[in-house]
């Protein structure tokens, strides 16, 4: 167990662009679509089956779907939101689609979404 907790540790602590290659990773690695691992994990998640659609989101996940016209500001709000380099945030932005924010509840995933749509960037909530 004391190595399932490490993996745990160490996967808490990568950033997001971190998490996104390991996901690439993983994928090519195991010769699966990160989709499908969610798409098959969400019903059986919410136990009910066919009532597990009705039930309201409560964690969203916010993807940048592209930067726009306004790349630079686009940039600026996402190391303003996420906290990361310049670099990474510039890598983040030209690599979209991409996650940029996740497990964020409705409030949070709105205002996100609100900002980066200011700053120019076209923005899905998932």
């Amino acid at each position: 167990m004391a190595d399932l907790q490490k993996i745990v540790d160490d996967l808490s602590s990568l950033t997001v662009l971190e998490a996104a290659e390991l996901a690439k990773l993983l994928e090519e690695k195991w010769g699966v679509s990160a989709a499908a691992a969610v798409a098959v994990a969400g019903p059986a998640a919410g136990g009910g089956g066919a009532a597990a659609p009705a039930e309201e989101k409560t964690e969203f996940t916010v993807v940048l779907a592209s930067a726009g016209d306004k790349k630079i500001e686009v940039i600026k709000e996402v190391r303003a939101i996420t906290g990361l380099g310049l670099k990474e945030a510039k890598d983040l932005v030209e690599g979209a689609p991409k996650p940029l924010k996740e497990a964020v509840n409705k409030d949070e995933a709105d205002k996100i979404k609100a900002q980066l749509e200011k700053a120019g960037a076209k923005v899905e909530l998932k």
